[in-house]
């Protein structure tokens, strides 16, 4: 099961949360397409994503996403996808 939190920060105050869940187990081949859902979800750009994305998503169960990781503008500091079915 792949239970995802997402939230936006600005002047580290949490903007905008979404709780991600999806029933099957996680793939990593997904992971852009689980992104690409969320923000949709959230109205929000997709955010480019690269290998050490997925490193430090693997590694340290989030990934943080910059405004230069976008390709149009946003109006946040970044965007956390945070896995917290961690077991």
């Amino acid at each position: 099961m792949v239970k995802l939190w997402t939230r936006t920060v600005k002047d580290n105050k949490t903007i905008l949360k979404h709780d991600f869940v999806r029933e099957k187990d996680m793939e990593w081949a997904d992971f852009f397409d689980y992104v690409r859902e969320i923000c949709h979800e959230m109205d929000l750009p997709t955010p480019v994503i690269l290998k050490t994305h997925l490193f430090n998503f693997a590694k340290f169960n989030y990934v943080r996403f910059l405004p230069s990781d976008f390709i149009e503008q946003v109006d946040f500091d970044y965007l956390i996808v945070e896995n917290v079915n961690k077991g």
